[in-house]
């Protein structure tokens, strides 16, 4: 793997059971750390797609035996140096492959691909790491051992890569199925707990009651303080209703630009589809951000700049998407609609913090 950080020593000729695993967990999070910050390497040849996707699941598959040998063998008494040397080997020639293979991934495939392979490639290379240095300090004894739950770790991460989306198109659909589903949980958990705090505020269309009835519950939400004597004043309640409504437009958002890219959008427009995941991404940050920013004591102006924050991102993200291919001109005019909305959203947060502004 091409990189300009300085190798990893060898391990000493002579050196014991112990210390060759600590070497080999310093060249494993050596190895972590190259990936990283690696660039792609440009191919002198279109990329085999097929042969590629091989060689990822066949590296993953040597990586899982090697860490099941790896806890097989290292228990009491510790095998001979010999021993030890030979599997430190074989373990750190297939952790290399894995990485290998990853950085002969060029960037035309799509970066949200390449992100997707890196995470996956890093889970690889830390649940190994982390393996050997379990091993380090208790050699595997019994089956409750640390080790196990280490080794399930490495696993389990090899086992995801056939899960991995083959394009990018697949990838920038599993991305925005993530944050749909992130920004719906946090929308749920803000309702939720201004149901359990004020039942009489509005929520008429959440059927479900909360048998703890009322705030100081033993259930926490989104960080919501469990203390009773911690309350939203009435200009605190008016203020939830727009930020309520925003998050609900960040969630149809998000859901429409979805359907967008399922529908129309193209796996060759890698970059396109790159630049819609990579502010789409923002949405939900920011909408957690601003759920947590409501909860009282409540800042309002903490609120505001939430709101206008989690604002920018929506506006970005809809003006990314109707420039992009995904979005033919006859199926754009919901982006005003959602622009007017959010917007209307805002100005109503506006006017309930213009106070705080001019103190």
């Amino acid at each position: 793997m091409a990189s300009t950080a300085t190798p990893a020593p060898s391990a000493p000729a002579q050196a014991g059971s112990s210390e060759l695993l600590r070497h080999l967990a310093a060249e494993l999070r050596l190895l972590a750390a190259r990936v990283r910050v690696s660039e792609p390497r440009e191919p002198p040849e279109e990329l085999d797609r097929e042969r590629f996707w091989r060689r990822l699941n066949d590296a993953a598959v040597t990586v899982a035996r090697e860490a099941t040998t790896l806890t097989v063998v290292f228990r009491l008494p510790l095998p001979s140096p010999q021993e030890t040397k030979g599997i430190c080997e074989r373990v750190h020639a297939a952790v290399k492959a894995v990485t290998a293979v990853y950085c002969a991934l060029p960037r035309d495939q799509g970066i949200t691909l390449r992100k997707l392979v890196r995470g996956t490639t890093l889970d690889i290379v830390d649940g190994m790491a982390q393996l050997v240095e379990v091993l380090l300090i208790a050699p595997a004894q019994s089956p409750e051992n640390s080790d196990l739950i280490s080794c399930n770790s490495v696993w389990d991460a090899c086992q995801q890569v056939p899960q991995i989306p083959r394009d990018n198109k697949a990838a920038a659909l599993l991305m925005l199925t993530k944050s749909v589903d992130f920004v719906k949980d946090a929308h749920e958990e803000m309702e939720q707990a201004v149901k359990e705090c004020d039942p009489h505020l509005g929520l008429a269309h959440d059927s479900e009651e909360d048998s703890s009835g009322g705030c100081g519950g033993e259930d926490e939400v989104l960080g919501f303080p469990s203390s009773q004597d911690v309350h939203w004043s009435e200009e605190d309640r008016e203020l939830i209703a727009p930020c309520l409504a925003l998050v609900r437009a960040s969630k149809a958002c998000l859901k429409k630009i979805q359907i967008l890219v399922a529908e129309n959008g193209k796996k060759d427009q890698v970059a396109q589809l790159d630049d819609i995941i990579d502010i789409s991404e923002e949405i939900s940050p920011s909408v957690d951000d601003l759920a947590l920013s409501i909860y009282p004591p409540m800042c309002h102006l903490t609120v505001r700049i939430n709101s206008a924050k989690l604002v920018s991102v929506l506006r970005k993200a809809l003006e990314v998407t109707k420039a992009s291919h995904v979005t033919p001109e006859p199926e754009d005019s919901w982006i005003p609609l959602l622009i007017n909305a959010v917007d209307h959203c805002m100005n109503r947060i506006k006017e309930l913090t213009q106070s705080e502004i001019e103190l």
